[in-house]
Formats: structure tokens, C-alpha cells, sequence
């Protein structure tokens, strides 16, 4: 078995499982637009949100990160801590799932 070299190119996925706390339910949909309008952005990393309580008990949102930079994943999510989202709070972590995108092919057998 083979492992490719360590400048092969890696991308990976954060799926962050948020749970909707009653701050965040209470506020006008308008409101709740425009502090989502607010968040703090990274060129490096794309994300996407995704609404799961219909069809979870675990979780009532999904927050998928995509990026190839670790670092600037970090920032982001500290940048994100330090917003109303997570600061006054409005939701709460419930868990954070690290993933690498073809992670297989990085092992040649």
C-alpha cells in the first residue's frame, strides 16, 4: 500500500449540526435576513446552509464548509464564534463533523 505525497491537493468538509434556540425562532424573518446577510464571509472557504428539522431530531440546520484551507476555515469559524449567531446566542453547536473529499484515493492499494 501507498500513500500519495503530502502536495497532492486536499479538500475538505466541515458539516456543522446547529440546533435554532427560541432567541432565533422569536425574531421577524426579516430580522433574522439581515443579521444571516452580516456574516462574516472567507474567499477560501464556500459555505452553505440547510434547513434539517423536518427531517431530524438531532439538529434543525446544517452548515456545510468546503475549502482546501484548514486555516482559513479556523478563522472563519472563530470569526462566526464572535457574531450574534453564536454570541448572543442564536444557535448552538451540536456537533462538528470534519471530512476529507475522496479521501480513499489518498491510499493507493
Amino acid at each position: 500500500m501507498s500513500v500519495t505525497d503530502a502536495s497532492t491537493k486536499v479538500g475538505y468538509t466541515a458539516f456543522m449540526l446547529l440546533t435554532a434556540l427560541p432567541a432565533w425562532l422569536a425574531l421577524p424573518r426579516s430580522t433574522r435576513d439581515e443579521i444571516a446577510g452580516k456574516l462574516p464571509t472567507d474567499a477560501a472557504v464556500e459555505v452553505r446552509f440547510y434547513d434539517a428539522e423536518a427531517f431530524s431530531a438531532r439538529c434543525s440546520d446544517v452548515a456545510v464548509f468546503a475549502t482546501d484551507d484548514l486555516a482559513a476555515y479556523y478563522r472563519l469559524v472563530e470569526a462566526l464564534r464572535d457574531s450574534p449567531l453564536f454570541a448572543e446566542p442564536y444557535f448552538r453547536v451540536e456537533d462538528v463533523i470534519l471530512s476529507i473529499e475522496d479521501g480513499h484515493r489518498m491510499v493507493a492499494g
